[in-house]
């Protein structure tokens, strides 16, 4: 090897460095020839390469005349260095021949662990790693007394059968390890333990309180019927549907009979008053009818417009006037409608083969006062301008729409703009309304998109005042 590279406290003399390495040299060897001196191992490296001449003077050299230097070795190996160490933290200087015996004793020099556990470690981390760390120390557990490898103690820790431990429940009580798995089976207070009626797991401190309340836990019957062991959750249904000694009511409660009984006696009790039940059940049925009647004019009276127009869409159009050719005076009627938020109440009405004068060529329409809601807060009779209009359905932007359009002032004479009088369903239906019996053609109703998708829309608005309105 090279040159010695310690941590020289002066820089060695340049008679004591190898001219090869620049390093002190190390088993110094001397050339009688020429003087020349280098280290064994360098000189020997260079004339491995073939050439046999001094690396100083380039003399030839000759492997008989070279010799060992044993006095300038020693005096090499008396220069004062530092401890390979000093970086670490070691503070020894001494000579070179010295650093060996300093290594049996410096704290930073590495050494292989003495229990042979294959740890390389620093002389100064030695006593903490042969306490706490090394695998291969001897431990001695203070439960137990038996004696481990720090390896195989560290596998008994956690386990040893004589370690006093808590309950893992966290009850309070504190044992023997070897003792905890009976407590926790059959003594811990805290332990969790199935109810034996539905089955949930709980507390063993709880489980007495949960029975109060257990939807499984038997109970009797509160009519004494004598049903046995009957589970706290299906109590009602059993009452409600199985209990031969449950009070129930008559199943005709909603038509008036108030008898009440055993369950096991309803039967009979049905049987006898069949004559009284079927009464009440006519008379219950007879005030339904009325209230759905009263319901349906209410739910009538709820859809219709209230702005004064209407827009009504015949569908079906040529049926329809297939069935009022086949039908002579036959009359559709539109949906009603108000003039407006608590004004007259109205309904149009038309023959699509028309009426009258317009019989067979014409479509017909006409307007006719209903009985309202609020006829006895109005003026009468009626009296404000009526519009009647059959839309045309031509696309606007292709062209402007050319809707039929006629106009009229209602009569004040004639008996349909008078108030309405009886009930709102004594109206007679057969009774004509006013308007147009040639309103519109057939022959003009082809000419444009009067008719399209097979349906027509007729419109009907009344023109009233704003000051009415408000």
């Amino acid at each position: 090897m090279p040159g010695y590279d310690y941590k020289f406290l002066e820089k060695p003399k340049r008679r004591f460095q190898c001219p090869l390495c620049s390093k002190a040299m190390r088993e110094p060897v001397q050339v009688s020839t020429c003087g020349h001196r280098f280290c064994d191992t360098c000189l020997q490296e260079f004339l491995s390469e073939g050439v046999f001449k001094c690396p100083e003077d380039q003399l030839p050299l000759d492997y008989a005349k070279i010799y060992p230097d044993p006095e300038l070795e020693q005096q090499i190996l008396a220069l004062a260095i530092r401890c390979i160490h000093s970086e670490e933290g070691c503070r020894w200087t001494g000579q070179m021949k010295q650093l060996q015996n300093h290594f049996t004793t410096c704290a930073f020099n590495v050494i292989p662990c003495p229990n042979r556990c294959s740890v390389k470690l620093t002389r100064r981390d030695l006593p903490e790693h042969l306490q706490h760390d090394c695998p291969k120390r001897k431990v001695k557990c203070e439960f137990c007394g038996s004696e481990f490898t720090g390896e195989a103690f560290e596998n008994h820790q956690g386990i040893c059968p004589q370690e006093s431990v808590y309950c893992e429940n966290k009850c309070g009580a504190r044992m023997m390890r070897r003792l905890l798995a009976q407590h926790t089976v059959a003594e811990c207070p805290k332990r969790t333990q199935p109810c034996k009626y539905c089955g949930k797991e709980f507390v063993y401190d709880t489980i007495q309180n949960h029975q109060y309340h257990c939807p499984r836990f038997p109970v009797q019957c509160p009519n004494q019927c004598g049903a046995p062991n009957i589970a706290r959750e299906d109590l009602a249904t059993h009452v409600k549907e199985s209990c031969g000694s449950a009070l129930v009511l008559c199943p005709f409660k909603e038509a008036g009979c108030k008898h009440r009984c055993p369950k096991l006696v309803i039967g009979r009790h049905l049987e006898e008053t069949t004559k009284s039940h079927l009464t009440m059940m006519c008379n219950l049925v007879s005030r339904q009818r009325q209230e759905i009647a009263e319901l349906r004019r209410d739910l009538e009276e709820l859809s219709v417009s209230h702005d004064g127009v209407l827009i009504w869409k015949l569908n079906d159009y040529s049926r329809k006037l297939q069935e009022a050719k086949m039908h002579s005076n036959h009359e559709f009627f539109s949906p009603p409608f108000y003039t407006h938020r608590y004004g007259y109440k109205l309904q149009a009405s038309a023959f699509l083969n028309g009426n009258g004068s317009g019989e067979g060529s014409h479509l017909s329409v006409y307007i006719r006062v209903l009985p309202g809601e609020y006829d006895n807060l109005l003026e009468w009779p009626f009296s404000y301008k009526v519009t009647f209009s059959i839309m045309d359905q031509s696309d606007p932007s292709l062209s402007k729409p050319q809707h039929i359009t006629e106009t009229f002032n209602p009569d004040p004479n004639w008996k349909n703009f008078q108030k309405p009088s009886g009930s709102r369903s004594s109206l007679d239906e057969s009774a004509l309304g006013f308007g147009y019996p040639k309103f519109v053609s057939h022959e003009e109703i082809r000419k444009r998109n009067y008719i399209r998708d097979n349906a027509i829309f007729l419109k009907a608005s009344i023109e009233i005042p704003q000051k009415i309105m408000s």
